[in-house]
């Protein structure tokens, strides 16, 4: 059994109808629960959702929360030390110190097979970790579909 964690940019869109990447977050979403996988949601992505929205908004009910923990600060010291050091490689964007942590939560729990997210520049510091350590995850960009990602025929 395996599981995914949900970035705070996948929450956005599953929970705006309005988003151009609704359908699509929905359509991972539906996906995964009907696979029996479990969905994991970050004490992290739950801070970030809350600056904007409404914490009884996430679905809780087919969520399960990972806590930031010890092993965790210690993996995000260590991806962020690569980060940090590399910036200039993932010019425009910044190093962004949570993503490090997710991306530590993400390679620590090895239940976690995919990190599912809408910032397609992601890729880039999960590119620059994975020349440089041994990530235990993969990166799902929501821009494409699912039926795409997985091979599946869309009827």
């Amino acid at each position: 059994m395996y599981s995914v964690l949900l970035d705070t940019s996948f929450l956005i869109r599953l929970l705006n109808d309005e988003d151009e990447l609704h359908k699509n977050s929905l359509n991972y979403y539906k996906y995964f629960l009907e696979k029996n996988v479990i969905l994991k949601i970050s004490t992290i992505s739950i801070a970030e959702y809350c600056v904007r929205g409404n914490i009884n908004d996430l679905p809780f009910k087919n969520l399960q929360i990972l806590p930031f923990n010890f092993d965790h600060a210690n993996k995000t010291g260590e991806f962020a030390r690569i980060l940090f050091q590399y910036k200039n490689k993932l010019k425009p964007r910044t190093c962004i110190p949570n993503d490090a942590k997710l991306f530590a939560q993400a390679d620590i729990d090895n239940s976690i097979t995919y990190f599912l997210s809408s910032d397609s520049n992601a890729i880039k510091s999960i590119n620059l970790l994975k020349n440089r350590t041994q990530i235990q995850f993969e990166f799902i960009d929501i821009h494409i579909p699912y039926n795409e990602r997985f091979g599946i025929f869309d009827l």
